[in-house]
């Protein structure tokens, strides 16, 4: 059997209130009343910014998008109409649109391509050595076992940092050979493991 619940009675007082609270936000910023703006971002960017949150992952990225949606909910106050909705419903709309046009933006597209150089960490030692060191898992010693023709190729690539074209001028040999050698190098390094 299911049970019959009723709903409280919602007070015609109230709602004339929220309305008529409503109005003399929008009537206060389309005056251009800064103060009125001021409020209007404390009592609802809690609620836009979760908004935000939902379509932009990020919370900094998310802050700017909410900044934006208030510089657009002050510039464009006048498209409000009270007849089609109420002031929140207007702004949350508003903050929806505004999160997906930064998403579909270039801006948003290439930050996510980039890293950014605070989440790339090195840990570095008392010497200010970097932590990774070949010496210290015998790399250097397994090159021994190469032919002097691919230990020299190996050492320049990896260790001293040359591209495959500056090891074959240096070298002065063709760059498939450079290519090959470093191939069947890395190949007799690889038995090891």
């Amino acid at each position: 059997m299911i049970a019959a619940y009723k709903l409280p009675a919602i007070n015609d007082n109230l709602i004339l209130h929220v309305n008529s609270t409503e109005r003399n936000l929008v009537a206060s910023i389309k005056l251009g009343d800064q103060k009125t703006i001021s409020s209007l971002y404390n009592m609802y960017s809690p609620a836009l910014l979760g908004i935000i949150s939902r379509i932009i992952k990020f919370d900094e990225i998310a802050e700017d998008v909410l900044q934006e949606t208030f510089v657009k909910i002050w510039k464009s106050i006048d498209q409000y109409q009270e007849s089609k909705g109420r002031l929140f419903t207007w702004m949350a709309r508003l903050a929806k649109n505004t999160a997906i046009d930064h998403l579909r933006g270039r801006g948003y597209l290439n930050s996510c391509k980039n890293s950014d150089l605070d989440d790339v960490s090195v840990e570095v030692d008392l010497n200010n050595q970097l932590f990774y060191n070949p010496e210290t898992i015998g790399l250097k010693k397994l090159t021994m076992n190469l032919c002097a023709p691919q230990k020299a190729i190996l050492d320049l690539i990896y260790f001293q940092g040359y591209s495959q074209s500056e090891v074959a001028e240096e070298l002065n040999i063709p760059l498939g050979t450079v290519k090959t050698r470093l191939r069947m190098a890395i190949a007799t390094l690889r038995k090891c493991f």
